[in-house]
């Protein structure tokens, strides 16, 4: 494999000769990725070079600013060999034209989370490498509830019992309106946001926030409000405001309200949201990853970049300690499975389902936050909200025209 390698380097070194050199150039890597994890891969490009004796340069690039600035130079032949990136651009990337898929062995491919690779997948490819994973889940006050709830009842149940509204004290709160953090109630039932054409694609006219599965979610939601534990208002600063201060006992967050528990001194677990009437609720999860250009001058020495040195549990170990996010990569994550904190979002993520990848998914969100707005200010009843909500979607993406 190396002496295969060394040839293409060669091959690759002279056609460079005859070429204009740009960002992208033959017979060395160009990398684009965040401050938080370029130093990590610097010392993975040290190993690379001394392998193949191929320069690797890493570019500080913002995450935010990767897909535009990716969009923009690579067509002109200004852009990278290989980006860092979120699974939820793959659709934009792809339809532009701006990746292509990347190779791993099967045995490879089943080392890592089962939905990570599916969030990276499109069509029957795969086009990235992920190496974490992020999810919201059950967030609770030991102190206040020692034990997890066994199902979603049980929860609603004790959270009815630890809510005194006059002194200021919640059970159990979603933050509203807001379907991210409310997806897992739509899931449980079978609700989803769009469905998959046969090669798996996802199908922008399917829309199933309003099939029986996600009404039966919505009236949920509706009942939490009529049984006085969900309140309308319940924002972002407000819900971790009370879990921080110690007047809320459960909610629905993600890791990154750690760092404000921990400084508050809570004892507090994380562990998957239970099921809701026999259901296992799927939450929305995130996948970052590291994608190769399309428009690469190296498409077999970034493939063999991604494919030898990245897939590593060490290297995946570095990146986890810089981000603090469960790793994708299995042996990585059995690895940190005394920290329970990772283990219980981890283990929320393996119930999950990646976040819609298509750019239709833009449509969507405002329409729902309304509909969740009508039903949690008791305005409008679950179904009315949600059947509104879907034609407004379908006008939007023009489905039907």
């Amino acid at each position: 494999m190396k002496r295969t390698i060394v040839l293409v380097v060669a091959l690759l070194m002279v056609t460079s000769i005859f070429l204009t050199v740009s960002a992208s150039e033959a017979g060395k890597l160009i990398i684009w990725a965040d401050e938080t994890r370029a130093p990590v891969l610097q010392q993975v490009a040290k190993s690379f070079e001394a392998a193949y004796g191929v320069p690797v340069e890493i570019q500080e690039i913002g995450f935010g600013d990767i897909r535009g600035k990716l969009a923009t130079t690579a067509p002109k032949g200004e852009g990278p060999d290989i980006i860092i990136g979120a699974h939820d651009w793959l659709g934009e990337l792809i339809q532009n034209g701006l990746i292509g898929p990347i190779v791993l062995p099967k045995d490879v491919v089943k080392e890592f989370d089962p939905v990570a690779i599916q969030a990276f997948s499109w069509g029957g490819q795969l086009y990235g490498l992920p190496y974490a994973t992020e999810c919201v889940a059950l967030i609770y006050n030991k102190d206040l509830v020692p034990e997890v709830p066994g199902t979603f009842a049980d929860l609603l149940t004790t959270a009815k019992g630890l809510t005194d509204k006059e002194a200021g004290k919640y059970g159990f709160l979603i933050q509203e309106p807001d379907p991210y953090h409310t997806f897992a109630l739509f899931s449980a039932g079978g609700g989803y946001i769009f469905g998959a054409n046969a090669d798996g694609t996802l199908n922008p006219c399917d829309i199933g926030l309003d099939n029986a599965g996600a009404i039966a979610g919505a009236t949920l939601l509706d009942k939490m409000v009529k049984d006085g534990i969900e309140v309308a208002g319940a924002d972002y600063n407000t819900v971790t405001g009370l879990f921080n201060d110690g007047k809320l006992a459960m909610m629905i967050g993600g890791p990154w309200t750690l760092p404000n528990i921990q400084k508050a001194g809570i004892n507090y677990g994380v562990a998957p949201i239970p099921t809701i009437n026999g259901n296992t609720p799927k939450v929305f999860v995130g996948v970052q990853g590291f994608m190769i250009s399309a428009f690469s001058k190296n498409k077999v020495l970034a493939n063999t970049f991604v494919k030898d040195f990245l897939v590593s549990k060490d290297v995946m170990l570095q990146l986890y300690k810089q981000g603090q996010r469960p790793p994708a990569y299995i042996p990585a994550l059995d690895a940190v499975k005394d920290n329970p904190d990772i283990q219980g979002f981890a283990a929320s993520a393996a119930n999950g389902i990646p976040m819609p990848k298509i750019p239709e998914m833009a449509s969507v969100w405002g329409a729902w936050s309304d509909s969740l707005s009508l039903i949690v200010n008791q305005k409008e009843d679950p179904a009315t909200a949600m059947h509104n909500a879907v034609a407004q979607i379908k006008k939007l993406l023009k489905c039907g025209q």
